[in-house]
Formats: C-alpha cells, structure tokens, sequence
C-alpha cells in the first residue's frame, strides 16, 4: 500500500490491485502517474484523453484507468463528467469530492 497525502484528500491509503498489477513493478509509475493527472484534471476543465496524456505522459489506456480509480473510494470517491466532443471523442471532466486546499492553506498541488 502506498501512503497519499493531503493531494487526495488527507492522509490515507490506497493501492492499486489487479491480475497484471506487480507492486515491485508497478506501485511507483501507477501513484505517480495518478498524481499528476489529479493535479491536472482538479481544475474541473473538459479534456480530452489525448489532452491528458500530451500533459501528464503515459498512454491514453492508462489515463483512462487513472479517470477510473477516481471514483473509487480509496482513491477518494471523486465524481467524473463525461460528455461527446466529436463524434469518436469524449471529455472527461473531474468534480473533487471534496474542498481543496489553496497553497496559501499549504496545499502540496
């Protein structure tokens, strides 16, 4: 289990799972990758999958199953928005699902 800080939320933990999930591997690339897209997407803007990753790295596959962990609890419960842009593109948008501190308050993001 990795340790998150105030970033998501307060202090808490959370950990990725799954049949192709090595903690060895994985753990230090899946957090980070999920941090970055948190500090991004907390915004609450329209985006695009591509849009994310030109910003955050990674693969679009990837950035899609970061979207998802937001909504679950451990990740924070976060809700996602999605809408259509174009005919084959979605948006993505994320609505934190709970106040954020400004950096005046100390926030690390």
């Amino acid at each position: 289990m990795t340790l998150i800080n105030k970033q998501l939320g307060g202090l808490r933990k959370i950990w990725f799972d799954g049949e192709t999930y090595f903690p060895s591997l994985d753990r230090k690339r899946l957090t980070s990758q999920l941090m970055r897209v948190f500090a991004l997407m907390k915004d609450g803007q329209w985006r695009t999958l591509y849009e994310i990753q030109t910003r955050c790295g990674g693969s679009e596959s990837g950035i899609s199953a970061r979207i998802r962990d937001f909504r679950k609890e451990r990740f924070g419960g976060h809700e996602i928005k999605t809408r259509r842009r174009t005919e084959g593109t979605w948006e993505y948008k994320l609505e934190v699902s709970w106040d954020i501190p400004t950096p005046q308050q100390g926030s690390l993001l």
